[in-house]
């Protein structure tokens, strides 16, 4: 059984989806972003796992649900901090982001018995999930994070590595208001859409 890893911030106003600043306030952005990662972790949470870890940059609050192992983020960007994440793994291990609260326990309940990798695309060009075997943080190192061809060059770097790997749906991530309706649309009982609806009715 594989473990799976969420990679967080904390969700306080100014430091989380300030891409939503306007039209909601940091304090809204930062309730969404809480929501879309209880759903995540409430997704995790469903799903089959020998181990659950949070890789946190912050501190952990009442969202966090029991049965995770919670660990600091390493210092660096993106990259650094992903491999880092699978460099504490030693055996299977699927990662994913708090941007997709839209994500379920069946999208995150993945076989490696014929393949080696599993990648989750993104709309933006991103992706929300990565999964390995054989988690070796080199993979991750230096690859260009938050560009339209991240996604891109993270799956030609697996390819290249000689893994096979398979896809998993391509997800839309939340960074913009016309994200967060469209995702909450797309899981209406959500922790998530419940919180986009109070913000719109100015709760």
């Amino acid at each position: 059984m594989i473990t799976l890893l969420v990679i967080a911030k904390e969700p306080r106003p100014g430091r989380v989806k300030t891409r939503l600043t306007p039209p909601f306030s940091p304090e809204q952005a930062a309730a969404l972003a809480e929501a879309a990662l209880a759903d995540t972790l409430r997704a995790v949470a469903g799903a089959p796992a020998a181990r659950r870890v949070l890789v946190l940059d912050g501190r952990p609050g009442r969202w966090l649900p029991p049965g995770f192992d919670v660990v600091p983020q390493c210092a660096g960007g993106l990259d650094a901090r992903l491999a880092d994440a699978f460099a504490r793994c030693s055996g299977p291990a699927l990662l994913i982001g708090m941007d997709t609260p839209q994500v379920t326990p069946d999208l995150l309940t993945v076989d490696f018995a014929d393949c080696d990798a599993w990648f989750g695309p993104a709309e933006d060009g991103g992706f929300w999930a990565l999964g390995l075997a054989r988690p070796e943080p080199g993979l991750l190192r230096g690859v260009p994070m938050s560009a339209p061809r991240t996604g891109a060059v993270q799956r030609e770097r697996l390819v290249a590595a000689g893994l096979r790997v398979r896809d998993l749906p391509r997800l839309r991530d939340v960074d913009t208001a016309a994200d967060a309706r469209a995702v909450a649309a797309l899981a209406p009982h959500g922790a998530f859409a419940a919180r986009l609806a109070g913000c719109a009715a100015g709760r």
